[in-house]
């Protein structure tokens, strides 16, 4: 469990900072990729639809039934995984939205002359701070599941790595257009994205001391929803935004195809 533990943290720490890799794209090259992008969101969506309905689900319902009955535990069940749908949305909705977090930025906005426009200063903050509240659910959930299964939960961090990165790219564009600072782009976008391991560290503090088989249970269930509603809402309409839309259905394909492989592999 020890090991887990420390490998959980490591893996959340990992899928945090890949906000950065925006932040590097927008600095170091001169045209964005969208086919990449679009089909690396689908994938990274796959993986996490694919891995919560048929992995993270049923592996909640059978925890909770064996400790409630299956009246009951088919319930829980259902209320983790709506509850953590609704935990996720109510973030979303709190947000304000002229600071969506989500916003598709390309890294030919990074040609643009510097305006040093404080306006364009506080919206790269407000969207840094937007995309590290929303990040911190996606850490508890990347910890959860790396600490449930490790080969889950590897998938599962590397697909919130992958749909990190054109965040970092929303943060970087207006601070860096905003102030004319790489450096500050930079660390602004690696800052956004600690909120993640700061989820695993909350998980770890508030959960573990009451991990039993109905607490791994309710948990693992809002794990799914999360990750079902970081999918939907989030990383296919992503896809869709960067006008690749047979890139970000086959990258879809191709995350399930690659989850249920490696799942197969593990049996």
């Amino acid at each position: 469990m020890e090991e887990n533990v420390i490998l959980a943290f490591g893996l959340t720490l990992f899928a945090g900072l890949a906000t950065g890799i925006g932040s590097l794209l927008a600095f170091f090259t001169s045209q964005t990729n969208t086919k990449f992008l679009s089909g690396a969101l689908g994938f990274s969506a796959g993986v996490m639809i694919y891995v919560s309905m048929v992995e993270i689900f049923p592996k909640s319902q059978e925890a909770l039934v064996e400790a409630l009955g299956k009246n009951a535990g088919s319930w829980a069940t259902a209320g983790g995984f709506f509850g953590g749908i609704l935990f996720i949305a109510l973030i979303d909705r709190l947000l304000p939205k002229d600071k969506n977090p989500h916003e598709v930025k390309k890294v030919e906005e990074m040609d643009k002359d510097p305006s040093r426009d404080p306006a364009l200063l506080k919206m790269g903050t407000f969207t840094a701070a937007a995309i590290a509240i929303h990040n911190f659910p996606e850490g508890i959930a990347t910890f959860t599941a790396v600490l449930y299964d490790p080969a889950v939960g590897v998938a599962v961090a590397v697909a919130v790595a992958i749909h990190n990165i054109p965040e970092g790219i929303a943060v970087s564009v207006p601070v860096y257009y905003a102030t004319g600072s790489r450096w500050k782009a930079l660390k602004l976008s690696f800052l956004s994205g600690l909120a993640e391991p700061l989820g695993a560290v909350a998980a770890f503090l508030i959960l573990m001391p009451y991990l039993n088989d109905v607490m791994f249970g309710l948990v693992f269930s809002s794990v799914a929803g999360i990750m079902m509603f970081i999918s939907l809402d989030e990383l296919l309409p992503a896809a869709k935004k960067y006008d690749q839309a047979h890139a970000s259905i086959y990258g879809l394909i191709a995350g399930m195809a690659v989850m249920a492989l490696s799942l197969l592999l593990f049996i």
